[in-house]
């Protein structure tokens, strides 16, 4: 038979209010244990990420650019004179001597003006011999009439002496001597009159054939320069090198200071580079370069900075100190980087996807094994191509993302599988 037990229904109800209040007294407690766990970090694929550790010791600060090998000399050859183009003697790639005609123009009028000065010329020199015939004959005729008037002089020079002496002995009258007298002094005068008409007229025949060869060497001088616009009509290259580019075609309308070509010397480059306005600051005149050619590295300096800064980049120009290297040709795209600086003792790490210089930024420091990443702020100094200066926020051996993490900005703790 059942014994009944005493006190069991108030056991019950102690135990269950118990347990009511340990679950009460429980829930704020886990509550406030969840609200300090950290939120579980995503993850990451370890093997995706690039990273690099953080070394101490000595860094080259360098810039690079992208940019072309140009010719150090080269020839741009206008048209001298208006004119068609009649043939294209050679094309783009030939070799050429400073005298090699590589196109020829036509222009008919020029050469019927540089005949007609030919003709011109030609008779202003014939002129030039007529005249001086006419003034040789002209210088005959005075001799000869200063040689009449000399013999008359002469003769009544002695007229007058005979009269005079005649008169002494009474045997002449005196109006016939003082008539001889008269007649010899005009005769001496009419011949001094002469003498001084033959000189002048030797200086004025000189001053004639100059007058006329001052014209002809104006007519020749204007052939000269025609002739040489004919000639110019036949383009030659001007130095020896390679024919780089034909600006013009066969029948062609071209103006006087129209580009018909280019001549370059192919063994005579350099390389002109853009660098970004930002990192030119530091680039000086004579600093150490290299080019790369992607067919071999060529030492270099640089030689010229533009002072201008186009689309946000600066044209620096390097002078090519080594051979060249086989492909190597004119408008061949090359990376050229030039040394800034070489720094002795710094806290340095391979550059970040970002990173501006003396700025701070964000980095995920891997975690020693390498099972988590966490963001940590990091203040970076200099920057070269491949590496930056380390003022803060890592020391010698961290090992940090440098991988672009954008898609990860809203966390700071990274799982890496």
């Amino acid at each position: 038979m059942d014994v009944p037990r005493e006190g069991a229904k108030r056991k019950k109800i102690i135990r269950r209010a118990i347990i009511v209040t340990v679950i009460v007294a429980a829930i704020p407690l886990i509550t406030y244990g969840l609200s300090r766990l950290k939120p579980a970090a995503p993850s990451v694929e370890g093997g995706t990420l690039w990273t690099d550790t953080v070394k101490r010791g000595p860094m080259i600060r360098q810039v690079r650019g992208l940019g072309t090998l140009v010719p150090e000399d080269t020839l741009l050859i206008p048209a001298i004179n208006e004119g068609r183009v009649q043939k294209i003697v050679l094309r783009p790639g030939a070799l050429v001597k400073a005298d090699t005609v590589i196109l020829v123009l036509a222009n008919p009028e020029l050469e019927l003006a540089a005949e007609d000065l030919k003709w011109q010329v030609k008779a202003a020199e014939a002129t030039m011999r007529d005249l001086e015939v006419k003034l040789e004959t002209a210088k005959l005729d005075l001799r000869s009439a200063v040689a009449r008037v000399e013999s008359e002089f002469v003769q009544a020079k002695l007229k007058a002496e005979r009269d005079d002496a005649l008169g002494k002995e009474g045997l002449t009258p005196d109006l016939t001597i003082r008539l001889s007298r008269a007649a010899a002094d005009e005769a001496g005068k009419r011949f001094d009159i002469d003498k001084k008409r033959l000189e002048i007229s030797g200086a004025s025949a000189e001053a004639q054939i100059a007058a006329q060869q001052v014209n002809i060497e104006k007519l020749r001088a204007a052939y000269v320069l025609k002739k040489q616009q004919v000639d110019g009509l036949r383009v030659v290259a001007g130095f020896p090198g390679v024919l780089q580019q034909m600006a013009v075609e066969e029948g062609q309308r071209v103006a006087p200071g129209t580009i018909l070509a280019k001549v370059v010397q192919p063994t005579h480059l350099k390389a002109e580079i853009k660098i970004p306005e930002t990192q030119a600051k530091d680039i000086t005149i004579g600093q150490l370069a290299q080019v790369d050619t992607h067919n071999g590295v060529i030492q270099a300096k640089v030689s010229r900075i533009d002072p201008a800064a186009i689309n946000g980049n600066v044209t620096v120009d390097l002078r090519l100190e080594g051979d060249l290297p086989l492909g190597a040709r004119p408008d061949l795209s090359v990376d050229g980087t030039v040394e800034l600086e070489r720094l002795s003792d710094v806290l340095y790490v391979m550059r970040p996807v970002f990173g501006q210089p003396n700025s701070v930024i964000g980095l995920f420091k891997v975690t020693p094994d390498g099972k988590e990443a966490s963001r940590v702020q990091v203040r970076i100094g200099r920057v070269s191509v491949q590496t930056v200066e380390v003022l803060d926020g890592l020391k010698v051996g961290d090992r940090v993302v440098l991988s672009d993490m954008a898609a990860w900005d809203g966390h700071d703790r990274l799982r890496l599988n």
